[in-house]
């Protein structure tokens, strides 16, 4: 149990905590949170990735989420794409310890798989007591999966790691030994604690509203990237923009940027100041019409059912002096365009439940990926209030139309992403983008620029699992099947793996041995198996018939 356990928060202020995990740690963080029930809300949710990533961002646009748990690659996954915290839930050395024991009284020979990055003081603790240990690393659940198979060929036995590996090495056949404590995630739970407190002792500081990180723009001009005319022109408007204190209407197809926009703007503006001013976001199609009038204006204790104690302060409140981005302006129900309409004309909003005005001075930009004027005619959007948020508008252009981008844009986003993976980019990683450019500038890009970076991450996920992997267009298209799918031409396409792959492979496998590649390739199993186009499985056989395993 805990030594020192955290004080009770009051009944009405429980921190909300949701678990985010699959596999065996799911049982381990239902049987801790039993534990914890007097201080917290605690929900488990049996999901990982992009799934649970999903799963969270749709829930927390209408409940309220304190912290996440999660741990290993999920937790890694779930850190970079939601707003709300998460705490990683760590194996201590003794975990590692006490894990490796039991592995041992299995079998001599052990293997531990963790997530990235290798344990440093494994591999001295197994020099200094002679106890031999395979470390390996993955990115992805085939990468763990591969590592696990070339292990199993090496004659490991039992194989220590999170979850997901643990399951994966039984589905082998092999013994599997989880590395968690309840210990290690106790003290996760704990600094979920602490860190709802310390946000709960802010928020009730003097009952003002503060503007947070989540509450600043954290884009600007520069980060409006392309060296096309039409981009060109799109950041001289912005910059003309940014002058006037009017409403700002942008259009766009949907991944095509319009928040980054509208944060350049408020950059750019006298609002901005440096970023010290509040730039609030609220996506209008994302939050039911009772939650989003909630939200929009705020409410007066006791307003409705569920009504936080105190009232609430709404986002014209929070965005007092500086931007409201209104995103989705669209969705925007008829009951709450008339409200909006009147605030944008009074300059003062009244809370739900109240009838008492507050003054504010807040800057509206709102964007839409629909014809705003077809639904006026169709009496789906109030045609005055449509006047009232375009008088300065701007329609961004999709990707296909700036086809000089592409490839810039491509470069920059896979150097970040294999960046955030703590991954290094090729040397000549300029000349390998070039050379997919065929691929990459003949696919008309449905979801814009923020499919492309969605692209990049994806590539960067495998390239820093394989580092000798080189950006070549079979490899995208293998990742990528759908620039293939399509690719305008009809014809087919003269990059995928298909037409180029089996005559090289065989050629490889035919002029060169497996233990020659293996060493052309500084003994990387992982690297010599891709170049010959077989499976490590496989290059595991030819080695030994070859005499080299």
């Amino acid at each position: 149990m805990r030594s020192q356990p955290p004080l009770p928060f009051d009944s009405a202020d429980k921190p909300v905590i949701w678990t985010v995990s699959v596999s065996r740690l799911f049982d381990l963080f239902r049987d801790i949170t039993l534990e914890y029930d007097d201080l917290a809300t605690i929900e488990p949710i049996n999901l990982g990735f992009d799934e649970a990533a999903r799963h969270i961002r749709e829930r927390m646009a209408t409940e309220r989420c304190d912290a996440v748990i999660a741990a290993g690659s999920n937790a890694a996954y779930l850190k970079g794409r939601l707003s709300v915290p998460v705490v990683v839930a760590k194996a201590s050395g003794f975990d590692v310890m006490q894990a490796l024991a039991r592995a041992r009284r299995v079998s001599e020979r052990i293997g531990v798989i963790t997530y990235q990055d290798t344990m440093p003081e494994l591999s001295e603790f197994a020099a200094t007591f002679g106890f031999p240990i395979a470390q390996r690393t993955y990115a992805t659940e085939e990468d763990a999966r591969a590592q696990i198979n070339d292990l199993k060929a090496a004659g490991i036995e039992a194989i220590v790691g999170a979850g997901l590996i643990t399951d994966l090495a039984e589905e082998a056949g092999l013994t599997g030994v989880f590395v968690y404590s309840a210990a290690s995630i106790r003290h996760a739970f704990d600094d979920a604690l602490e860190l709802a407190r310390l946000s709960q002792l802010e928020s009730n500081r003097g009952r003002r509203v503060v503007v947070a990180d989540t509450l600043r723009a954290k884009h600007g001009l520069n980060d409006l990237r392309g060296d096309s005319a039409a981009m060109e022109s799109l950041r001289q408007s912005v910059l003309l923009y940014a002058k006037s204190p009017a409403t700002v209407l942008i259009q766009g197809e949907t991944g095509c940027g319009k928040e980054l926009v509208a944060q350049a703007i408020h950059r750019e503006s006298p609002r901005g100041l440096g970023a010290n001013r509040p730039f609030v976001a609220v996506n209008c199609g994302a939050i039911a019409e009772s939650l989003l009038e909630s939200e929009l204006f705020g409410h007066e204790e006791g307003a409705f059912t569920g009504a936080r104690r105190g009232g609430h302060a709404g986002l014209f409140e929070a965005a007092n002096h500086g931007t409201l981005f209104l995103d989705e302006i669209g969705e925007m129900p008829l009951a709450l365009q008339t409200r909006l309409l009147r605030v944008l004309e009074e300059r003062e909003v009244v809370r739900v439940g109240s009838t008492r005005p507050i003054a504010v001075n807040v800057r509206i930009v709102s964007a839409t990926h629909c014809d705003l004027e077809q639904r006026v005619r169709e009496g789906r959007f109030r045609a005055d209030l449509f006047y009232r948020l375009a008088v300065l508008r701007l329609s961004l252009p999709p990707l296909r139309e700036r086809a000089d981008d592409v490839m810039l844009l491509a470069e920059w986003s896979l150097k970040n992403a294999l960046a955030a993976l703590g991954a290094r980019p090729h040397p000549n990683l300029h000349a390998e983008v070039v050379a997919c450019a065929p691929l990459l500038t003949r696919y008309d890009w449905p979801g814009n620029v923020r499919e492309l970076r969605n692209l990049t991450e994806r590539l960067a996920l495998f390239l820093a699992a394989q580092p000798l992997q080189a950006l070549t267009p079979s490899f995208v298209i293998g990742v990528a099947p759908e620039l293939s799918a399509r690719a305008p031409s009809g014809a087919p396409d003269q990059t995928t793996a298909s037409h180029i792959a089996p005559a090289a492979v065989a050629d490889r496998a035919r002029l060169e041995s497996a233990t020659q590649v293996l060493a052309r390739f500084g003994g990387s199993r992982e690297a010599a198996a891709d170049y010959l186009g077989i499976s490590r499985t496989t290059l595991w056989r030819r080695l030994r018939a070859e005499g080299g395993g």
